[in-house]
């Protein structure tokens, strides 16, 4: 298999263009930020009610997961730090075509997130202003972080690092108070927080081992955005230096935020006790006596949604740039601003979450609800794509046809398995539930409408060769 073809070249060139302007701290909170989403916040009781506490056993599997895949991820980003990233690796080590619906589906995958995360803005914004139009805090806060990322990456990188700092400071007073409230019997909630209750109401597992299966997904999407470090590598300004580093923390900070916070939650209310309804951190907030509750938490979610809305402009605009170079789509999106960022993709990106917002009022929510679990199996497919290229990679090491890193993953490539076993795993659960079975309904048709793409653009493609070579 021959390694060095022309859409390599063209990917590594594109790097050589963008501005490598992100620093280790931008990085780190990136990924952070893009994984610590509304979910905590909001989702978390009613994830707390189908599993009970044996939630935690859900997100330490796949919190494993995550970690492998990470390091994979890591491993990869070092023998080629580039902005198409896993799109490029699809592309090298399993085929053109993996390549192809790799980056179109990551794409999608981002751009329906966007979609979600703005309504959020504007459903919170509701939640104080009343009077204001829902669409309008959206279409607001969709302006803003578009211009933040057409002036410079920079610009994006500082705006993302405050929006996650929000959101890490507010779950790290969690843990910080509540550890004290549960250790020293604080206030009201102290006389009944306890570590016990985690297993003294009904047990760890109240619903056996279904409810660790079922919200196995749950925990999966907690964790989408992790590899948005995947997204960086073209602009980071010292990749071999910063990318390890920022894969590990991230990996082990993510884990310690989802499940310390999950532990402190059931250890302070009792896990039968919380409101599928309501947050659990406005919950425990005002049990623990802390003033204006709600309002802390719902400024925390529009920053949450913000931020996770800012990583998705940043990387689909990052995604369609790689795709263009690599003449997997129109080569206008391959073009470069005079501040060195791929505002042609960004603009098109943001214009399709603007489809968003008009759609989320003109559209009944069920199509939402397809296309936001469609997004699901996009998340799954990269995963797998990333294990799936790094067992690849391993074998070109081995053959001599590409050079080993430093940094490498632990277990391969035993780990790739598991990784694979479990993604197909969640696959099946998916379909267990009939609000996610939808997705494997529409899925398949995705992947022919992509497939029908890639065979146009590679038609067109090959014209633009024999011109080109007609013409010398």
């Amino acid at each position: 298999m021959d390694h060095h073809n022309p859409s390599e070249e063209t990917l590594q060139d594109a790097d050589k263009d963008l501005k490598r302007g992100l620093k280790d701290r931008h990085i780190q909170l990136i990924a952070i930020g893009g994984a610590i989403g509304v979910g905590l916040f909001l989702g978390s009781a009613k994830a707390i009610h189908k599993a009970g506490p044996a939630l935690l056993v859900s997100y330490a599997i796949a919190g494993l997961a995550v970690f492998f895949i990470m390091r994979a991820l890591g491993e990869l980003l070092l023998h080629r730090p580039v902005a198409g990233s896993f799109a490029n690796y699809a592309e090298e080590y399993i085929s053109p075509w993996a390549g192809f619906v790799t980056g179109w589906t990551y794409w999608f995958t981002w751009i329906v997130t966007g979609m979600a995360e703005l309504t959020a803005v504007g459903v919170y914004f509701h939640y104080w202003f009343p009077a204001i139009p829902q669409w309008l805090p959206a279409l607001v806060a969709l302006f803003v972080l578009y211009g933040a990322n057409m002036i410079a990456v920079k610009v994006f990188g500082e705006m993302e690092f405050w929006f996650a700092l929000i959101k890490v400071v507010t779950i790290v007073a969690m843990l910080v108070i509540g550890l004290a409230v549960i250790l020293f019997g604080l206030g009201d909630l102290g006389k009944t927080a306890s570590f016990a209750n985690l297993w003294s109401h009904h047990g760890f597992a109240p619903m056996g081992m279904a409810g660790v299966v079922l919200t196995l997904q749950i925990a999966c999407f907690a964790y989408t955005g992790v590899e948005l470090i995947g997204v960086t590598a073209g602009e980071a300004e010292n990749p071999q230096k910063v990318l390890p580093q920022a894969t590990n923390s991230v990996t082990y900070r993510v884990l310690v935020f989802y499940i310390g916070a999950l532990i402190v939650i059931m250890s302070l209310v009792p896990w039968d006790q919380l409101d599928p309804a309501v947050s659990p951190f406005v919950y425990v907030f005002e049990k623990m006596g802390i003033p204006a509750a709600a309002d802390i938490i719902n400024f925390v979610v529009i920053t949450a949604a913000a931020s996770s809305c800012n990583s998705g402009i940043f990387s689909t605009g990052r995604m369609l740039f790689a795709l263009a170079r690599a003449n997997q789509a129109p080569a206008a999106l391959g073009r470069i601003s005079s501040r060195r960022i791929p505002a042609a993709g960004i603009t098109l990106s943001a214009a399709c979450m603007l489809i968003g917002v008009v759609l989320n009022y003109l559209v009944p929510e069920e199509v939402f609800t397809y296309v936001t679990s469609v997004a699901t199996v996009g998340t799954v497919w990269t995963w797998g794509i990333i294990v799936w290229s790094h067992l690849k990679y391993r074998q070109a090491v081995l053959q001599g046809k590409s050079a080993a890193v430093a940094y490498r993953m632990p277990g391969a490539p035993f780990a790739n398995w598991f990784v694979l076993a479990f993604l197909i795993l969640v696959l099946g659960f998916l379909a267990l539930d009939a609000s996610t079975r939808v997705a494997l309904y529409v899925t398949p048709v995705w992947f022919l409408l992509l497939t029908g793409g890639y065979f146009y653009s590679r038609g067109r493609s090959g014209v633009n060769t024999r011109v080109a070579s007609e013409t010398r």
